[in-house]
């Protein structure tokens, strides 16, 4: 890796373990708000190449809904989290009652636009409350936007800076079950600047 630090496996089982803490905060959230039960779970946090990362996502051609995001304050970077369109409009559908919304057929409602920006809402405040409580720095996420393109489009804003520094990214894989059963398919990406790596891990300890 390119960048100011070299990041090890203590360094990615750091963030699995406040992975895990925020992905059980947001699956709390997303219980109550669907009246259901949700567990989601991280089973693997990992350094993968720009490519590695398009491949998790389906390819750089996969049309996906990506919600994406900017983070400020002690550190900077991008997060996203990328669904398939099948699982977007399962969501979009369940959390409105609207069973003919559908991500293939724009335009698209403004209750299930505002539906998938929740859900951005408390995936990025879950996980960013528990970096914050474990590192004790101030991060506040920008508002989530919304778009349902090419896997390639979407994170090509959040490679910009990184790309400059590196040709890796953190991967933070995380699984959505629904009553027992896995029933999302998306990937969670957590691009912290080159400069806040360093920030993250001095903060944790474990630099």
């Amino acid at each position: 890796m390119n960048s100011e630090l070299s990041i090890s496996d203590i360094h990615l089982d750091v963030l699995k373990e406040i992975g895990n803490i925020g992905a059980a905060h947001a699956a709390t959230s997303l219980s109550q708000l669907l009246s259901r039960k949700i567990e989601m779970y991280v089973p693997s946090v990992e350094l993968v190449s720009f490519d590695g990362m398009f491949e998790l996502a389906g390819g750089v051609d996969e049309v996906v809904v990506g919600i994406y995001l900017r983070l400020e304050g002690d550190l900077s970077g991008s997060m996203f989290f990328m669904l398939s369109i099948e699982s977007a409009n399962r969501f979009v559908r369940k959390l409105t009652g609207d069973e003919s919304f559908d991500f293939h057929t724009p335009p698209f409602s403004e209750l299930g636009i505002s539906a998938m920006q929740e859900l951005g809402n408390i995936l990025s405040g879950s996980y960013l409350a528990a970096l914050s409580d474990f590192t004790g720095l101030k991060i506040q996420p920008t508002v989530p936007s919304l778009s349902v393109d090419m896997v390639g489009s979407i994170v090509s804003f959040g490679l910009i800076e990184v790309s400059h520094y590196s040709d890796e990214v953190i991967v933070i894989d995380t699984k959505v079950r629904e009553d027992g059963v896995e029933s999302v398919n998306g990937h969670f990406f957590l691009l912290p600047d080159p400069s806040s790596y360093a920030t993250i891990f001095r903060s944790l300890g474990v630099l």
